[in-house]
C-alpha cells in the first residue's frame, strides 16, 4: 500500500496530532532545542502530507487529519518565530510557568541547570508582556505550572496553588481565560488528573498516552520532537500508522521469545 495511502487508512476517525516542542535554537546544542529551520520543515511536510493546522480547542472536538503545535516553558526563542507561524497561518499553545513570565528569567530549574551551563540565555522565558503579544497575534497561551514542578510529588495545597495559582496569574495577565494546562515533564497520576479538572481547566496535556488507557481530556497525549529526532524519526513518529505498527512489532518479538 503507497504511504500516503496506509497514512490516510489509519488516519480516519482519529484525534489530531498533537505536537510538543521546547526550544527553537541552534545556540544550545540540546536534545529539547530543535533548529529553527528543521522546525519549519517539520511542519511543512506535514501540511504537504494532506495534515491541517487547527486551533487548540479542536484537538477536543475534530477527527481527521489535523495536528496542532505545543511549545513548553515559553522560551524567547519561540517568541521569536511566532510570525512566523502566523504568516503560515499556523495554531499554536504556548505554556508559560507564572513565576518566570514576572521577569523572563531562564527556566534554570534543577533538571536543566547543568545542561545550560555556558548556555543560560536560551532558556529565557517570555515576560507577560511577550505572552500578551502572542495572545493578540491569535497564539492560544496556556498553563505550565507556577514553578515546574514535579506534580505528583506535591503535597495537595502545594498542588491546588500550583495548578491553581498560575491559571488564575495568565488570565489575569494574558486578558483572556486560561483553558488549557501543560503538564511539567508530562508527569501526572490520577490525583494530579482530578486536580487540574478541579482547578477549572478545560483540557490538560501530558506526552505519550498510556497503554490501554481511555480517552481523557485531562490526560491528552502528544507527539514530544526533540533534536536528534530526523527526518525520518518524525515520519515515523508523526504517521497515524506508527501505534498499529509498533503493537504488531512488540507481538511479533513476543512470539519469539
Amino acid at each position: 500500500m503507497p504511504r500516503r495511502t496506509a497514512d490516510a487508512v489509519f488516519a480516519r476517525g482519529r484525534a489530531p496530532l498533537v505536537l510538543c516542542y521546547h526550544a527553537l535554537t541552534d545556540a544550545w546544542p540540546d536534545a529539547l532545542a530543535v533548529s529553527p529551520p528543521v522546525f519549519e520543515r517539520q511542519l511543512w511536510r506535514l501540511v504537504r502530507r494532506g495534515f491541517r493546522s487547527v486551533p487548540a480547542g479542536d484537538v477536543l472536538s475534530r477527527r481527521g487529519r489535523l495536528f496542532h503545535v505545543t511549545f513548553d516553558d515559553a522560551y524567547t526563542n519561540v517568541y521569536a518565530m511566532l510570525p512566523r507561524l502566523k504568516r503560515l497561518g499556523l495554531h499554536a499553545t504556548v505554556f508559560a510557568c507564572s513565576d518566570f513570565a514576572r521577569d523572563g528569567r531562564p527556566l534554570l530549574i534543577p533538571e536543566l541547570r547543568a545542561r545550560a551551563a555556558g548556555f543560560e540565555p536560551e532558556l529565557a522565558t517570555m515576560d507577560w508582556d511577550a505572552l500578551r503579544d502572542s495572545a493578540e497575534q491569535g497564539f492560544e497561551i496556556g498553563s505550565h505550572t507556577v514553578s515546574h514542578p514535579h506534580l505528583p510529588a506535591l503535597s495537595d495545597e502545594e498542588l491546588r496553588r500550583e495548578l491553581r495559582d498560575s491559571r488564575d496569574a495568565v488570565a489575569d495577565e494574558v486578558g483572556l481565560p486560561c483553558r488549557f494546562l501543560a503538564y511539567p515533564f508530562g508527569e501526572y497520576d490520577r490525583r494530579v488528573r482530578d486536580a487540574a479538572e478541579a482547578a477549572g481547566y478545560t483540557a490538560a496535556f501530558a506526552l505519550r498516552r498510556r497503554g490501554g488507557s481511555p480517552p481523557d481530556p485531562f490526560a491528552l497525549p502528544r507527539i514530544d520532537i526533540y533534536r536528534r529526532d530526523t527526518r525520518l524519526r518524525f515520519r515515523v513518529k508523526t504517521s497515524p500508522a506508527r501505534r498499529p505498527v509498533v503493537r504488531l512489532v512488540r507481538s511479533a518479538r513476543a512470539g519469539t521469545r
